[in-house]
């Protein structure tokens, strides 16, 4: 009988690191670090200490999963960036997570995800019973016709809603579906992005995201 497959999955799309370890279902460790800022100099060191409880190292990975937004610009990419490249070294898959599809696993469907988007709107996406998710849209062009139980961040402002909690902690459930997707062709993980940046954009020449 083969041995179970390691997945380590992490975010930091928000203000957070957030990663968790598996061992094909079993959950051997997770962590959420609260933070503003610093996730790119504390997420390298998070992930490590978590294989080290698991008693495994780097090589041992099957697989990463990596939320890949929507969320904060820069945060998304730190996480996303530090998946390609361990995929790269460790020469093991890296599976990207959007933030709809973690809070909605696990869950009944019909359901819709209503995540927070700031300045007074908030993003949506469906998830049918028997097809994939809909496409991402503004909470304001899909209020009318949202009659399906809602879990997110922005699923309590949603009047006259039933507020389902999300089952699993967000790295929990990025390093599930990774698991299932395991063996799957994927493409590279990319940020999902729903609006460009707030910041003006620099002068310099942007960096290049291989294909």
């Amino acid at each position: 009988m083969p041995p179970e497959p390691w997945i380590l999955g992490f975010d930091t799309s928000a203000a957070h690191c957030a990663a968790a370890l598996l061992c094909g279902d079993r959950l051997v460790a997770e962590a959420l670090e609260p933070m503003e800022k610093g996730q790119a100099e504390r997420l390298m060191p998070l992930l490590a200490e978590l294989l080290a409880q698991g008693g495994i190292g780097w090589r041992d990975l099957a697989a990463i999963g990596v939320g890949t937004g929507p969320g904060n610009f820069t945060g998304v990419r730190i996480a996303v960036s530090a998946a390609r490249g361990l995929a790269l070294a460790l020469k093991v898959p890296a599976i990207g997570i959007t933030r709809f599809e973690a809070a909605a696993f696990g869950l009944p469907r019909p359901v819709a995800v209503v995540e927070d988007a700031r300045r007074g709107e908030a993003f949506v996406q469906a998830f049918a019973p028997d097809a994939g998710p809909a496409h991402v849209g503004l909470l304001a062009d899909l209020a009318e016709g949202l009659t399906m139980p809602l879990v997110g961040s922005g699923a309590a402002a949603v009047a006259g809603a039933q507020v389902l909690a999300q089952p699993l902690p967000l790295a929990e459930a990025i390093a599930r579906l990774a698991a299932q997707r395991l063996g799957a062709t994927q493409p590279r993980p990319a940020p999902f992005y729903l609006r460009p940046a707030d910041a003006a954009p620099s002068s310099d020449p942007p960096p290049v995201m291989l294909p």
